[in-house]
């Protein structure tokens, strides 16, 4: 599989119908949903109909977030220019931090409209979205984005319209991704954490894989005081889920 990586050169089109040509990256986002709604139908503690609604509404309202969080703070001079660019979403660019971001405030309007435990309904879905993450991110290996500084190692990629190679970071955070599920899965199935402990473990684990993989990156360069301001998000939502944390024990204790 190295070796494969270091000598393809991927092709953002599976396969084309007439002018109609169908991404590898719709298919791979698609089948991360897919993937991750099943098995959130098999550890989530409440009925099917409650989990397909919500699944319905976080995944429009996810995308959404995820699409204009990346047009409004990755290249907003890019698409201020090119407008149409902002709803060709096969061409890649969709940050996880607006998809968190939506997927929590869809939650939270959820439960109040279902009149359901919020951290009970958060605890079951951030279980599975690091195993959506994991899967999603090969689709930036064939959108060739979301790589790395130069290198040379044999797992290294090469990229369009250049001689060099580079880390392939979607691999390292589908990887790390991947590990956080397991942890979060075998975490949920102990049954023993208090409710809001997985949401917050979740928050924590995928912050600081971003802050880690954002020394690599090469496609967000605003530098913050030594560093880039995702770096700076992500150090926040650790102290706050740190916050949370202490404040879900200390309630429990009272």
């Amino acid at each position: 599989m190295l070796d494969f990586l270091y000598n393809n050169l991927p092709s953002s089109i599976l396969f084309a119908i007439g002018p109609i040509n169908i991404y590898w990256y719709g298919l791979i986002l698609m089948l991360a949903v897919f993937i991750s709604f099943l098995l959130l139908i098999k550890i989530s503690p409440f009925k099917k109909n409650i989990v397909f609604d919500l699944t319905f509404y976080l995944v429009i309202f996810g995308l959404i977030g995820a699409r204009l969080w990346h047009v409004l703070f990755y290249n907003f001079g890019y698409f201020l220019e090119n407008p149409l660019e902002v709803v060709k979403v096969w061409h890649g660019g969709m940050a996880v931090h607006g998809s968190i971001l939506a997927g929590l405030l869809t939650i939270y309007f959820f439960a109040r409209k279902k009149n359901i435990n919020f951290w009970r309904l958060t605890d079951s879905l951030v279980v599975v979205m690091p195993l959506g993450q994991a899967i999603g991110r090969w689709g930036n290996y064939f959108n060739q984005e979301l790589f790395g500084k130069q290198c040379e190692f044999n797992w290294c990629i090469p990229i369009q319209n250049n001689t060099d190679h580079f880390h392939p970071v979607f691999l390292y955070e589908s990887l790390l991704n991947l590990f956080l599920f397991v942890g979060l899965l075998l975490a949920y199935k102990t049954k023993k954490l208090l409710s809001g402990m997985i949401t917050f473990i979740y928050l924590i684990g995928y912050s600081t894989i971003r802050f880690f993989m954002e020394f690599l990156r090469l496609d967000v360069n605003q530098m913050i005081g030594g560093l880039k301001w995702v770096q700076w998000l992500s150090l926040l939502v650790i102290i706050a889920s740190i916050i949370g944390i202490y404040k879900v024990l200390s309630k429990e204790k009272n």
